[in-house]
């Protein structure tokens, strides 16, 4: 059992790392695996799903020979792509503009608050953002996070998007977390519950980002 669990999580990662190497540029928010007898269903989440079907099917029929040389097996692999809606409410996805920000050498202020406009105007519940490394070329690395809205990470029925991604910098390289809280989910019901526009939210005034040095904890 120990070894069919290890050669599957095996090949779910070399799935999963061919996939983020040839579609770096498509915009892939998540990649779910599941088998039958002898084939391997892929669901594709992607903001640009033109980048991965391809003109006329060629993307998916090259990224199926490809994977099926890469894993060295000719079962069946059927490609299923689904386009992500609400790119801006995707922490996968803001992770991913975050670090390309970074790595074109924006202050990581500013891609942040970038980041966290993008987020409110996709109306999340809340966001929180986490960067840690040497920020801005310091010579000392540190850990600094801001958060916007409510960000529950305690409560078990709240609905947290959560993505760790890494920007490989001139000065190193630097962690970027976020985490997206879409609402609360209820037994039952399969949809988070969000708060009805009678009910006043929080911090409806707009303030200034306020970022919180960790790098003493």
């Amino acid at each position: 059992l120990k070894r069919f669990i290890y050669s599957q999580l095996q090949e779910d990662h070399k799935i999963r790392h061919y996939v983020g190497k040839n579609l770096s540029n498509a915009g892939i928010s998540d990649i779910r695996i599941e088998r039958k007898a002898d084939q391997i269903d892929l669901e594709i989440h992607t903001a640009r799903p033109g980048v991965v079907v391809g003109r006329g099917g060629s993307g998916i029929e090259s990224l199926r020979t490809g994977l099926q040389q890469d894993l060295g097996n000719n079962r069946q692999i059927r490609i299923n792509v689904i386009e992500v809606t609400r790119v801006d409410a995707d922490a996968e996805l803001i992770g991913e503009y975050i670090t390309q920000q970074l790595e074109r050498r924006v202050s990581f202020r500013r891609v942040v608050r970038q980041a966290i406009q993008r987020a409110q105007r996709a109306e999340v519940e809340g966001i929180k953002i986490q960067v840690s490394g040497r920020l801005n070329g310091a010579e000392i690395a540190r850990t600094e996070w801001t958060r916007e809205g409510r960000v529950p990470l305690h409560t078990l029925r709240a609905n947290i998007d959560y993505s760790y991604r890494t920007a490989k910098t001139i000065y190193g390289i630097l962690g970027v977390k976020v985490w997206i809280f879409k609402g609360e989910v209820i037994p039952g019901q399969e949809e988070p519950v969000t708060p009805s526009p009678s009910q006043p939210r929080r911090r409806q005034q707009k303030r200034r980002q306020q970022f919180e040095d960790r790098s003493n904890e």
